[in-house]
């Protein structure tokens, strides 16, 4: 009995090592790729995209009407008008001007409405929680973001989980 005892400890102090000795297991994820590919389809997004074209289409208005006051300018000025000619060009500076700030406001509008979209807390906890169930499902230990980390050199593409947290978003959201 006494050297059973002693065998049993002895087995279970040799276990005690292999147990703390767990391999870390490390995977890569392109957070970019799973933002565009999830998010995308999102009801934000969409309306980013909606205020977006109407910004482009204003854009579009008013460069054709400048190019109308241009074409009427250089009429005014064939057929010798100078007086029209002075008003249109006046006009055309105004409206460049005014072009120009509209643009350069509503790009910045457009800028920072995209970058809340991408730091919105719910969307990043989101997709938080799906890379720590999939790390987790998959033995992984760490997860690093393959476009923030200069210092990755190479990795194997078997440990990119990129495309299983999207599969993985995109079937809890229904999609």
């Amino acid at each position: 009995m006494k050297r059973f005892a002693i065998a049993a400890a002895v087995a279970l102090l040799s276990a005690v090592p292999s147990f703390s000795q767990q391999l870390t297991r490390f995977a890569v994820i392109d957070l970019p790729r799973v933002f565009t590919t999830f998010y995308r389809d999102s009801k934000a997004v969409r309306d980013w995209e909606e205020r977006s074209a109407r910004v482009q289409a204003d854009v579009d208005r008013m460069t054709a009407e400048l190019q109308n006051l241009q074409r009427s300018k250089l009429e005014a000025e064939s057929s010798g008008d100078s007086e029209k000619a002075l008003r249109l060009d006046a006009d055309i500076s105004k409206k460049t001007d005014f072009l120009r700030e509209y643009y350069r406001v509503k790009t910045a509008e457009l800028e920072d409405q995209k970058k809340k979209l991408s730091q919105s807390t719910a969307f990043l906890q989101q997709v938080h929680d799906e890379i720590k169930s999939v790390a987790e499902s998959e033995g992984y230990s760490v997860v690093l973001n393959l476009k923030e980390s200069a210092g990755i050199l190479w990795y194997s593409p078997t440990v990119d989980i990129t495309d299983t947290v999207i599969q993985s978003l995109l079937t809890k959201a229904g999609r």
